[in-house]
């Protein structure tokens, strides 16, 4: 027996066991959905035609994929207007497998069945509440040490510490791939060199001890700027 059905604005001829695909509907892979919509159904001179829909014929199927269509280029070109359009549309679909084909108000078997399975694992996946579950439960305590520890390995390494290195030039070091202090204690000669001529730096990283300032902040030492500032503090105090 075949039905036709109308769905997203169009019509469609299915069967039993039929994969269609639709137009977008609601609903997860396994779910079953229905079709209210039956302008005509079953077989040869018997077949029955709606006005425009048969009262009481349901059809149900079965999600089996949620998808979308090849993608659609539209482009519009005016001559000698200076003007272009070009859109792109990709059409979602719903993959289905025509269950049953209901006629008379009948109700779906695989919907009931569906519930039935849904409503069983929820009754096996409740939790029996015991003793233990009874007894009230210390609340969870930080631990301020280690989110102190990691706050200061994060200070540590980071490399506008070192005097000289302000935001901008932070930005341009890590581009060029020294964005730690562990990068910048570990600089060669040739590596100053060449990084000195890629940054237009005119010779800062050795004039301001870059190296050596990283080498100290590993070390654990005050930065370079902090130990000024104190200094100068105390020179005008005297």
């Amino acid at each position: 027996m075949f039905a036709v059905i109308k769905t997203g604005g169009k019509q469609y001829r299915v069967a039993a066991n039929d994969l269609l695909k639709v137009e977008k509907l609601a609903g997860n892979v396994g779910d079953i959905v229905e079709f209210g919509q039956v302008l005509a159904f079953g077989e040869g001179e018997k077949a029955t035609i709606g006005a425009p829909f048969v009262d009481g014929a349901t059809v149900t199927a079965e999600v089996v994929e949620q998808g979308k269509t090849r993608t659609i280029i539209a482009f519009k070109k005016r001559r000698r207007q200076n003007s272009r359009r070009k859109i792109g549309h990709r059409q979602l679909l719903t993959t289905v497998r025509i269950s049953e084909i209901l006629t008379g108000g009948a109700k779906p078997s695989k919907k009931a069945a569906a519930k039935a399975e849904a409503k069983a694992e929820k009754v096996e996946a409740a939790p029996v509440a015991g003793i233990a579950d009874l007894e009230p439960k210390a609340p969870k305590t930080e631990k301020p040490a280690k989110v102190a520890k990691a706050e200061k390995a994060e200070v540590v390494d980071d490399i506008s510490l070192i005097s000289g290195i302000g935001p901008v030039l932070k930005d341009k070091l890590t581009e060029a791939g020294y964005a730690t202090l562990t990068a910048i204690s570990k600089l060669k000669k040739a590596d100053i060199a060449k990084l000195d001529e890629e940054l237009s730096l005119g010779g800062r990283i050795e004039r301001e001890e870059w190296v050596a300032q990283a080498k100290e902040l590993l070390a654990g030492k005050p930065p370079r700027a902090a130990v000024d500032k104190e200094a100068a503090a105390a020179k005008e105090s005297e």
